[in-house]
């Protein structure tokens, strides 16, 4: 007995009937999220009519210790790499890498100094970073406002 060939994939042929979909003009960029400060309009809908309040969340801010830092640094004036660490119970290591992360995203400003003879590492939220925070801050309040009273 024979075996049965193996069915060879064919290219999908398009169907006459079902209309291609309009290929972007060129240039055009695809919808991003808002910028940092946009209105809260915006930031409720991702900046897009009808959208989810979910879809104007910067992934970078959102992060629950990046979200601290930025929290603890927009309370105070400037912020110490020891005060920080304590505060999020964060390795030296991982908020390390969690500040890199914001100042690569120019949200904090990293400042290494002495305090007499003491190596020193101060955190300063920048203008953009309050702008950012105060966008993820009306994207939550956003997101209690549609849930609060919605039982369950």
């Amino acid at each position: 007995m024979s075996q049965p060939e193996p069915a060879v994939p064919r290219p999908a042929v398009p169907d006459p009937a079902v209309p291609a979909p309009a290929a972007p003009e060129p240039g055009a960029l695809a919808p991003a999220a808002p910028e940092p400060g946009a209105p809260a309009s915006a930031l409720a809908t991702g900046g897009l009519p009808g959208g989810h309040p979910t879809a104007g969340i910067d992934d970078t801010v959102h992060q629950r210790h990046r979200l601290g830092i930025l929290t603890i640094t927009a309370e105070a004036q400037r912020a110490d790499f020891g005060q920080l660490r304590a505060a999020l119970g964060l390795t030296a290591g991982n908020l390390s890498r969690h500040l890199a992360v914001l100042e690569e995203a120019e949200l904090v400003q990293v400042e290494k100094g002495y305090e007499g003879r003491r190596p020193r590492t101060w955190v300063r939220i920048t203008s953009r970073g309050r702008k950012a925070l105060a966008a993820e801050l009306a994207t939550l309040t956003e997101l209690v406002r549609r849930h609060s009273g919605a039982g369950g």
